[in-house]
């Protein structure tokens, strides 16, 4: 595996957290709630209409314009797909992905992002598990299976 240091954006990065930071915060002062794309997403997939609903939509949709609206905006980019899984490896991973989600009630957008924000303890300890279990993955990974 080779990391192109070149790629290295702090200031498009740096940018991009305040975005979502202030999005976040949008939603809570808003809505009261927390932008957890899991907790987003069965919200909508479970309720199929009414106001908590519309929301919802209106986010999922907003994520997945922005960056239709960015390539809009620079004339067109340069995107880089990068394989990692493939066939039944890629269908388990989603799977753990989802059942994690469901076994720590959030993903790492809601317990990341908004929870450590509210000094949430529960969040702590979920991102804490998160990031030592992708520190493994990567190491198991690279050294392990080779």
């Amino acid at each position: 595996m080779v990391i192109n240091w070149t790629d290295f954006t702090p200031y498009a990065s740096f940018g991009g957290g305040v975005l979502i930071g202030l999005a976040a915060l949008i939603l809570m002062l808003a809505k009261g709630r927390v932008m957890g794309v899991s907790g987003i997403l069965a919200g909508l997939l479970s309720r199929p209409s009414g106001a908590d609903w519309s929301w919802r939509l209106v986010f999922v949709i907003g994520t997945l314009l922005g960056p239709l609206l960015l390539v809009a905006l620079r004339g067109g980019t340069e995107i880089e797909a990068v394989q990692i899984a493939e066939g039944g490896q890629f269908w388990l991973a989603a799977f753990l992905v989802g059942l994690g989600t469901a076994i720590g009630s959030g993903c790492t957008s809601g317990h990341g992002i908004c929870g450590l924000a509210r000094f949430s303890v529960r969040s702590l300890a979920a991102v804490m598990s998160f990031v030592a279990t992708g520190v493994a993955t990567v190491f198991v990974t690279l050294h392990i299976l080779g």
